[in-house]
Protein backbone atom coordinates (compact mmCIF):
# COMPACT_ATOMS: atom_id res chain seq x y z
CA UNK A 1 0.00 0.00 0.00
CA UNK A 2 2.40 2.87 -0.92
CA UNK A 3 -0.04 5.52 -1.45
CA UNK A 4 -3.71 6.28 -0.50
CA UNK A 5 -5.93 9.05 -0.20
CA UNK A 6 -8.38 8.56 2.84
CA UNK A 7 -11.09 10.60 4.86
CA UNK A 8 -10.19 10.87 8.50
CA UNK A 9 -9.31 12.95 10.98
CA UNK A 10 -5.29 12.85 11.15
CA UNK A 11 -4.88 12.81 14.83
CA UNK A 12 -6.86 8.69 14.67
CA UNK A 13 -4.02 7.75 11.80
CA UNK A 14 -1.74 4.30 13.55
CA UNK A 15 1.09 5.18 11.43
CA UNK A 16 4.92 6.11 12.53
CA UNK A 17 4.10 9.55 12.24
CA UNK A 18 1.80 12.46 10.75
CA UNK A 19 2.80 15.34 9.44
CA UNK A 20 1.53 18.80 11.62
CA UNK A 21 0.51 21.45 9.11
CA UNK A 22 3.00 24.07 11.40
CA UNK A 23 3.26 27.54 11.52
CA UNK A 24 6.69 28.77 11.66
CA UNK A 25 6.65 29.73 15.57
CA UNK A 26 5.82 25.78 16.02
CA UNK A 27 2.73 27.20 18.34
CA UNK A 28 -0.59 25.86 18.75
CA UNK A 29 -2.99 27.04 16.02
CA UNK A 30 -6.45 26.05 15.05
CA UNK A 31 -7.39 23.26 12.52
CA UNK A 32 -5.14 20.64 11.74
CA UNK A 33 -2.33 22.37 13.99
CA UNK A 34 -4.47 22.41 17.29
CA UNK A 35 -6.12 18.97 17.08
CA UNK A 36 -2.16 17.63 16.65
CA UNK A 37 -1.35 19.45 20.12
CA UNK A 38 -4.58 18.85 21.62
CA UNK A 39 -4.97 15.01 21.18
CA UNK A 40 -0.37 14.53 21.77
CA UNK A 41 -1.16 16.73 25.00
CA UNK A 42 -0.80 20.81 24.79
CA UNK A 43 2.14 20.64 27.71
CA UNK A 44 4.17 17.79 26.16
CA UNK A 45 3.54 19.25 22.72
CA UNK A 46 4.71 22.46 23.25
CA UNK A 47 7.56 22.32 25.54
CA UNK A 48 9.43 19.91 22.58
CA UNK A 49 8.84 22.77 20.01
CA UNK A 50 10.04 25.01 22.36
CA UNK A 51 12.87 23.54 22.71
CA UNK A 52 13.83 23.39 18.77
CA UNK A 53 12.60 26.97 18.68
CA UNK A 54 11.07 27.58 15.54
CA UNK A 55 10.90 26.17 11.81
CA UNK A 56 11.03 28.78 8.32
CA UNK A 57 8.80 28.55 5.68
CA UNK A 58 9.37 24.88 3.50
CA UNK A 59 11.15 22.98 6.36
CA UNK A 60 10.08 20.57 8.72
CA UNK A 61 11.18 19.20 11.96
CA UNK A 62 10.09 16.09 14.07
CA UNK A 63 8.63 15.39 17.55
CA UNK A 64 7.52 12.55 19.55
CA UNK A 65 4.07 12.11 19.39
CA UNK A 66 3.55 11.86 22.97
CA UNK A 67 -0.05 11.05 23.45
CA UNK A 68 -1.38 10.23 20.00
CA UNK A 69 -0.77 6.60 17.84
CA UNK A 70 1.77 7.87 15.86
CA UNK A 71 5.28 7.59 17.35
CA UNK A 72 6.08 10.98 15.81
CA UNK A 73 5.33 13.92 14.68
CA UNK A 74 6.96 16.01 11.69
CA UNK A 75 6.24 19.82 11.79
CA UNK A 76 6.45 21.25 8.26
CA UNK A 77 5.77 24.46 7.43
CA UNK A 78 3.96 25.64 3.99
CA UNK A 79 3.53 29.18 2.71
CA UNK A 80 0.37 31.33 3.15
CA UNK A 81 -1.28 31.99 -0.18
CA UNK A 82 -0.20 35.35 -1.32
CA UNK A 83 -1.21 34.95 -5.38
CA UNK A 84 1.15 32.78 -6.59
CA UNK A 85 3.71 34.91 -7.36
CA UNK A 86 5.79 34.72 -3.75
CA UNK A 87 7.33 31.21 -4.69
CA UNK A 88 4.46 29.55 -2.82
CA UNK A 89 4.72 26.48 -4.92
CA UNK A 90 8.98 26.26 -4.32
CA UNK A 91 7.98 26.44 -0.73
CA UNK A 92 5.15 24.27 -0.66
CA UNK A 93 6.83 21.51 -2.93
CA UNK A 94 9.73 22.19 -0.06
CA UNK A 95 7.77 21.14 2.86
CA UNK A 96 6.78 18.30 1.37
CA UNK A 97 10.30 17.04 0.68
CA UNK A 98 11.47 17.86 4.31
CA UNK A 99 8.74 15.81 5.59
CA UNK A 100 9.13 12.89 3.52
CA UNK A 101 12.73 13.57 4.33
CA UNK A 102 12.87 13.20 7.92
CA UNK A 103 10.35 9.63 7.37
CA UNK A 104 12.87 8.24 5.48
CA UNK A 105 16.15 9.17 7.80
CA UNK A 106 13.99 7.96 10.68
CA UNK A 107 13.46 4.73 8.86
CA UNK A 108 10.33 4.90 9.34
CA UNK A 109 7.47 2.52 7.23
CA UNK A 110 4.33 5.34 7.27
CA UNK A 111 3.42 8.68 7.39
CA UNK A 112 0.10 10.47 6.91
CA UNK A 113 0.27 14.16 5.65
CA UNK A 114 -3.04 16.05 5.72
CA UNK A 115 -3.23 19.00 2.41
CA UNK A 116 -0.39 21.01 3.83
CA UNK A 117 -1.40 24.80 3.34
CA UNK A 118 -5.02 24.61 2.18
CA UNK A 119 -6.47 25.61 5.23
CA UNK A 120 -6.30 28.80 7.52
CA UNK A 121 -3.01 29.14 4.94
CA UNK A 122 -5.34 29.85 1.81
CA UNK A 123 -3.83 27.23 -0.84
CA UNK A 124 -5.76 26.84 -3.29
CA UNK A 125 -7.56 23.52 -2.64
CA UNK A 126 -6.59 22.42 -6.52
CA UNK A 127 -3.22 23.94 -6.30
CA UNK A 128 -2.30 22.49 -3.46
CA UNK A 129 -3.64 18.81 -3.56
CA UNK A 130 -1.76 19.08 -7.06
CA UNK A 131 1.41 19.65 -5.08
CA UNK A 132 1.23 16.99 -2.91
CA UNK A 133 0.13 14.36 -5.36
CA UNK A 134 3.32 14.98 -7.44
CA UNK A 135 5.97 15.71 -4.64
CA UNK A 136 4.79 12.30 -3.15
CA UNK A 137 4.45 10.34 -6.02
CA UNK A 138 8.00 11.60 -7.00
CA UNK A 139 9.18 10.14 -3.11
CA UNK A 140 7.65 6.98 -3.47
CA UNK A 141 9.79 6.57 -6.89
CA UNK A 142 12.93 6.37 -4.31
CA UNK A 143 11.26 4.92 -1.67
CA UNK A 144 9.07 1.63 -0.06
CA UNK A 145 7.34 4.13 2.35
CA UNK A 146 3.54 3.92 3.16
CA UNK A 147 2.01 7.36 2.71
CA UNK A 148 -1.55 8.26 3.17
CA UNK A 149 -3.03 11.73 2.58
CA UNK A 150 -5.64 12.01 5.15
CA UNK A 151 -8.41 14.79 4.13
CA UNK A 152 -10.70 16.15 7.14
CA UNK A 153 -13.71 16.78 4.96
CA UNK A 154 -14.99 16.29 1.59
CA UNK A 155 -13.62 18.90 -0.86
CA UNK A 156 -14.24 19.31 -3.87
CA UNK A 157 -12.74 18.34 -7.25
CA UNK A 158 -9.14 16.91 -6.73
CA UNK A 159 -8.34 17.20 -10.66
CA UNK A 160 -9.80 20.52 -11.58
CA UNK A 161 -12.70 21.64 -12.05
CA UNK A 162 -12.73 20.57 -16.35
CA UNK A 163 -11.41 17.38 -15.80
CA UNK A 164 -13.65 16.66 -13.25
CA UNK A 165 -16.41 18.01 -15.14
CA UNK A 166 -15.11 16.11 -18.44
CA UNK A 167 -15.04 12.28 -16.49
CA UNK A 168 -18.26 13.52 -14.93
CA UNK A 169 -19.82 14.05 -18.43
CA UNK A 170 -18.27 10.18 -19.62
CA UNK A 171 -19.82 8.76 -16.51
CA UNK A 172 -23.04 9.88 -17.33
CA UNK A 173 -22.67 8.85 -20.74
CA UNK A 174 -21.54 5.62 -20.48
CA UNK A 175 -22.97 4.65 -17.23
CA UNK A 176 -25.61 1.91 -17.34
CA UNK A 177 -27.69 1.71 -13.90
CA UNK A 178 -28.26 -1.83 -12.96
CA UNK A 179 -31.72 -1.43 -12.22
CA UNK A 180 -32.14 -0.76 -15.88
CA UNK A 181 -31.09 -4.03 -17.24
CA UNK A 182 -32.68 -5.56 -14.22
CA UNK A 183 -36.13 -4.65 -14.26
CA UNK A 184 -37.84 -6.28 -17.25
CA UNK A 185 -41.64 -4.74 -16.71
CA UNK A 186 -42.93 -2.29 -18.64
CA UNK A 187 -42.46 1.07 -17.08
CA UNK A 188 -46.19 1.61 -18.99
CA UNK A 189 -48.32 -1.15 -17.44
CA UNK A 190 -51.83 -0.94 -15.98
CA UNK A 191 -50.88 0.87 -12.56
CA UNK A 192 -48.85 4.03 -15.18
CA UNK A 193 -50.10 7.19 -15.44
CA UNK A 194 -52.44 7.69 -18.58
CA UNK A 195 -50.76 8.38 -21.64
CA UNK A 196 -52.45 11.85 -22.47
CA UNK A 197 -50.82 12.95 -18.98
CA UNK A 198 -47.32 10.82 -19.02
CA UNK A 199 -44.21 13.24 -19.38
CA UNK A 200 -41.40 11.08 -21.01
CA UNK A 201 -38.28 10.66 -18.53
CA UNK A 202 -35.32 12.25 -18.62
CA UNK A 203 -32.77 10.08 -20.78
CA UNK A 204 -29.59 10.07 -20.85
CA UNK A 205 -27.77 10.12 -24.15
CA UNK A 206 -27.38 6.82 -25.80
CA UNK A 207 -24.69 4.87 -26.19
CA UNK A 208 -23.88 2.08 -28.87
CA UNK A 209 -23.68 -1.20 -27.59
CA UNK A 210 -20.46 -1.84 -29.19
CA UNK A 211 -18.97 1.71 -27.69
CA UNK A 212 -17.11 -0.24 -24.59
CA UNK A 213 -15.60 -2.66 -26.69
CA UNK A 214 -13.69 -0.36 -29.44
CA UNK A 215 -10.45 -1.93 -30.44
CA UNK A 216 -7.26 0.87 -29.80
CA UNK A 217 -3.99 0.54 -31.17
CA UNK A 218 -1.26 -1.19 -29.09
CA UNK A 219 -2.40 -5.07 -29.30
CA UNK A 220 -0.38 -6.93 -27.73
CA UNK A 221 -1.27 -10.43 -28.94
CA UNK A 222 -0.45 -12.29 -26.34
CA UNK A 223 -1.01 -16.17 -26.51
CA UNK A 224 -4.63 -17.02 -25.08
CA UNK A 225 -3.20 -19.86 -22.73
CA UNK A 226 -1.13 -17.72 -20.99
CA UNK A 227 -2.24 -16.87 -17.45
CA UNK A 228 -2.61 -13.49 -16.23
CA UNK A 229 0.55 -13.78 -14.08
CA UNK A 230 2.24 -14.71 -17.27
CA UNK A 231 0.85 -12.42 -19.17
CA UNK A 232 2.19 -9.43 -17.24
CA UNK A 233 5.72 -10.78 -17.40
CA UNK A 234 5.05 -11.00 -20.74
CA UNK A 235 4.29 -7.08 -21.02
CA UNK A 236 6.80 -5.90 -18.89
CA UNK A 237 9.91 -7.69 -20.96
CA UNK A 238 7.78 -6.46 -23.98
CA UNK A 239 8.17 -2.75 -22.89
CA UNK A 240 11.10 -2.85 -21.32
CA UNK A 241 10.01 -2.22 -17.93
CA UNK A 242 11.87 -2.72 -14.53
CA UNK A 243 9.39 -5.31 -11.67
CA UNK A 244 10.49 -2.01 -9.75
CA UNK A 245 8.92 0.49 -11.95
CA UNK A 246 5.59 -1.80 -12.94
CA UNK A 247 4.81 -1.73 -9.07
CA UNK A 248 5.76 1.28 -8.37
CA UNK A 249 3.98 2.60 -11.26
CA UNK A 250 1.00 0.49 -10.41
CA UNK A 251 1.08 1.85 -6.68
CA UNK A 252 1.16 -2.23 -5.43
CA UNK A 253 3.11 -3.43 -2.77
CA UNK A 254 5.99 -4.75 -3.62
CA UNK A 255 5.39 -8.10 -1.83
CA UNK A 256 2.29 -8.52 -3.70
CA UNK A 257 4.22 -8.03 -7.30
CA UNK A 258 7.08 -11.02 -6.10
CA UNK A 259 3.78 -13.44 -5.78
CA UNK A 260 2.64 -12.43 -9.29
CA UNK A 261 5.99 -13.11 -10.41
CA UNK A 262 6.50 -16.46 -8.50
CA UNK A 263 3.27 -17.80 -9.23
CA UNK A 264 2.20 -18.61 -12.79
CA UNK A 265 -1.69 -19.40 -11.29
CA UNK A 266 -2.06 -16.93 -9.19
CA UNK A 267 -5.40 -15.26 -8.92
CA UNK A 268 -5.50 -11.33 -8.47
CA UNK A 269 -8.32 -8.47 -6.92
CA UNK A 270 -10.08 -7.09 -10.00
CA UNK A 271 -7.93 -3.85 -8.39
CA UNK A 272 -4.61 -5.49 -9.08
CA UNK A 273 -5.84 -5.70 -12.39
CA UNK A 274 -6.52 -2.17 -12.96
CA UNK A 275 -3.83 -0.81 -11.09
CA UNK A 276 -1.74 -2.75 -13.49
CA UNK A 277 -3.33 -1.93 -16.58
CA UNK A 278 -2.61 1.73 -15.47
CA UNK A 279 0.97 0.66 -14.20
CA UNK A 280 1.82 -1.25 -17.57
CA UNK A 281 0.75 1.85 -20.03
CA UNK A 282 -1.97 -0.30 -21.48
CA UNK A 283 -4.73 0.70 -23.92
CA UNK A 284 -8.25 0.00 -23.31
CA UNK A 285 -8.11 -3.17 -25.25
CA UNK A 286 -4.92 -4.57 -23.60
CA UNK A 287 -6.65 -3.92 -20.44
CA UNK A 288 -9.53 -5.88 -21.81
CA UNK A 289 -7.23 -8.74 -22.49
CA UNK A 290 -5.90 -8.62 -18.83
CA UNK A 291 -8.90 -8.39 -17.41
CA UNK A 292 -10.06 -11.17 -19.03
CA UNK A 293 -7.27 -13.47 -18.03
CA UNK A 294 -8.46 -12.84 -14.30
CA UNK A 295 -12.12 -13.70 -15.22
CA UNK A 296 -12.89 -10.03 -14.60
CA UNK A 297 -14.42 -7.23 -17.65
CA UNK A 298 -15.16 -3.80 -17.92
CA UNK A 299 -18.33 -2.95 -16.73
CA UNK A 300 -20.52 -0.09 -17.50
CA UNK A 301 -22.45 -0.54 -14.37
CA UNK A 302 -19.19 0.14 -12.63
CA UNK A 303 -18.12 3.64 -12.03
CA UNK A 304 -14.45 2.21 -10.86
CA UNK A 305 -14.16 0.59 -13.89
CA UNK A 306 -15.46 3.69 -16.45
CA UNK A 307 -12.74 6.24 -14.32
CA UNK A 308 -9.87 3.96 -15.07
CA UNK A 309 -11.49 3.31 -18.86
CA UNK A 310 -11.33 7.30 -19.12
CA UNK A 311 -8.03 7.19 -18.57
CA UNK A 312 -7.01 4.45 -20.59
CA UNK A 313 -8.55 5.83 -23.55
CA UNK A 314 -6.74 9.40 -23.09
CA UNK A 315 -3.15 7.64 -23.25
CA UNK A 316 -2.91 8.87 -19.08
CA UNK A 317 -1.04 6.79 -17.11
CA UNK A 318 -0.41 8.19 -13.85
CA UNK A 319 -1.81 6.44 -10.78
CA UNK A 320 -1.69 8.67 -8.58
CA UNK A 321 -3.78 10.99 -10.79
CA UNK A 322 -6.32 8.46 -11.23
CA UNK A 323 -6.38 7.95 -7.83
CA UNK A 324 -7.24 11.23 -6.68
CA UNK A 325 -10.03 10.87 -9.55
CA UNK A 326 -11.42 8.23 -7.68
CA UNK A 327 -11.23 9.79 -4.29
CA UNK A 328 -13.09 12.64 -5.72
CA UNK A 329 -15.55 10.01 -7.16
CA UNK A 330 -16.05 8.16 -4.04
CA UNK A 331 -14.72 4.63 -5.47
CA UNK A 332 -12.12 2.51 -3.96
CA UNK A 333 -8.53 3.53 -5.02
CA UNK A 334 -6.50 1.10 -7.19
CA UNK A 335 -3.49 -1.21 -5.76
CA UNK A 336 -4.22 -0.22 -2.09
Amino acid sequence: MPFNIIRNDIVRMEVDAIVNAANTELKQGGGVCGRIFASAGVDEMTAACEAIGGCPTGSAVITPGFKLPARYVIHAVGPVWQGGDHGEEKLLRSAYRSSLEFAYDYKLESVAFPLLSSGSFRYPYELALAVALDEINRFLFQSDIQVTLVMFDQTATALGFKLHDDLRSYIDDHYVEEYRILNRRDPYGPWAVPSEKRREPARKRPVAATQLDLPLAGKLNFPKEKTFSEAVLSIIDAKGMTDVETYKRSNIDRRLFSKIRSNAGYVPSKSTVLALAIGLKLSVQDAQDLLARAGFAFSPCDKRDLIVRYFLERGEHDIVRVNAALYDFDQGLLGV
